[in-house]
């Protein structure tokens, strides 16, 4: 996978396999881990090996792992993913980096000792320079490679390695609350605005535009609906939000939950752009949420439900404005 940056002389690359790194990628310096969400912190580690990359002239890249490793051993869905695969390389894509590498996290790579690890992906398949992690980064069988366990492996197999100890404030201020988990916290509550301040960039979500009920339209509000990933426990509710579609960004109000007076059916997203009035049907979007409105819910009728959108659409209006 590859996609464009206009803000990047190169494009972003995906890499699946670590045997078949493409040749400008060659000997790349490495972020290690997860990174769900691309918060403030993990944007500090990345920066580190931004720096180094350009000292070493090499190229910068992420390595991270799909599913979420939690998802792996509990053999099911656990975890809120922030940002799920294809988000996770749009923010990193926008942090100037030259790509990612996807480690399908199954049984062979969850029973890989550390050392092999080292060995076999970092230095033999992906011929590392260096690679940087957080002080709290583990891997391995049974987690048993620690960052020091690292540095070691680096200095055996001829890359060097980075270890960011814990950072607490950057220029936006204090990163003592910046962690994936204060952010899933804040998002059950609706609180987009405190995610946003958590993340360091507003909280988003992808997909592609898909057939709905329609209902909207007839009402005069037709809408863009996209099925979000599985795991969102993002609080249902009404939302300002800016949407980015074929490179413009549009404004709006978007209902995420069940439709309680409709249907009462699966969680989706629906998007009313204002002051537009075209086909969308298939085209991949990014909806970015800008601030909570009001909780899902049960009207009546359909004309107490219009007067309630009419109010939404005012509210949000006055929200992106500002």
């Amino acid at each position: 996978m590859t996609t464009e940056n206009p803000t990047q002389s190169k494009p972003f690359v995906v890499v699946r396999d670590p045997a078949e790194l493409p040749a400008h990628l060659a000997n790349p310096v490495v972020a290690l881990g997860n990174f769900d969400g691309v918060h403030r912190g993990h944007a500090a580690v990345i920066g580190r090996a931004q720096e180094l990359a350009r000292v070493l002239g090499r190229p910068c890249m992420v390595l991270t792992f799909e599913p979420h490793p939690a998802d792996f051993f509990a053999g099911r869905p656990v975890v809120f993913r922030l940002t799920p695969e294809d988000a996770k390389a749009l923010a990193l894509q926008r942090l100037g980096l030259d790509g990612m590498i996807v480690l399908p996290f199954e049984a062979n790579l969850a029973a890989i000792e550390a050392e092999d690890f080292a060995a076999d992906i970092l230095s033999r398949c992906l011929g590392v320079s260096a690679a940087v992690c957080g002080y709290d980064f583990h891997f391995g069988k049974g987690r048993a490679g620690s960052p020091e366990f690292l540095r070691e492996a680096g200095q055996r197999y001829g890359f060097d390695v980075e270890i960011i100890e814990k950072i607490v404030a950057d220029r936006d201020g204090s990163l003592e609350a910046v962690h994936s988990g204060a952010t899933r916290e804040a998002l059950e509550r609706g609180d987009v605005a405190l995610a946003r301040r958590l993340l360091g960039h507003k909280y988003f979500v992808t997909g592609e535009i898909v057939h709905g009920q329609k209902l909207g339209r007839t009402l005069g509000f037709p809408t863009a609906n996209l099925v979000l990933d599985p795991s969102c426990k993002l609080r249902h509710g009404i939302y300002a939000v800016r949407m980015e579609v074929d490179g413009t960004t549009r404004e709006g109000v978007a209902s995420w939950g069940r439709r309680p007076t409709v249907d009462n059916g699966a969680p989706l997203l629906e998007v009313y752009m204002f002051d537009f009035d075209g086909d969308l049907y298939g085209k991949t979007v990014e909806v970015g949420f800008v601030e909570w409105i009001r909780g899902e819910e049960k009207f009546d009728d359909l004309d107490a439900m219009v007067a309630r959108i009419n109010q939404d659409v005012a509210e949000a209006r006055a929200i992106l404005s500002r």
